[in-house]
């Protein structure tokens, strides 16, 4: 298996209340890419992506520029990318678990 990539990203705008996780998973289902996407307590969106550099390069332009029908997206930031030799992750998942959700959600 080629590099894959691995990232955490948020999105800031009207991003919730608006499918944007339900898209952000048909997204990412569509192009092979794993990981998780959450709300924060803060009105953003984030996530951790991971799968092959091409396809996570579609999914963050997604991530940046398409979004959901009824979303707005005012910023897209990626933090921590870097190449990996193996997945760690099989799935893509919507974390709504109040508990998982604090776990996962990172500081900016």
């Amino acid at each position: 298996m080629g590099s894959l990539k691995k990232l955490n990203f948020e999105v800031c705008g009207r991003v919730q209340g608006v499918f944007f996780r339900k898209h952000t998973k048909k997204t990412c289902d569509k192009h092979g890419v794993a990981g998780w996407v959450l709300n924060t307590k803060g009105g953003t969106v984030q996530g951790l992506l991971e799968g092959s550099q091409q396809s996570v390069s579609k999914v963050k332009n997604w991530l940046k520029s398409v979004g959901s029908p009824k979303s707005k997206i005012d910023k897209c930031t990626f933090y921590n990318e870097c190449t990996v030799d193996t997945k760690s992750l099989t799935q893509f998942s919507i974390i709504t678990d109040k508990t998982e959700v604090e776990r996962r959600t990172f500081k900016t």
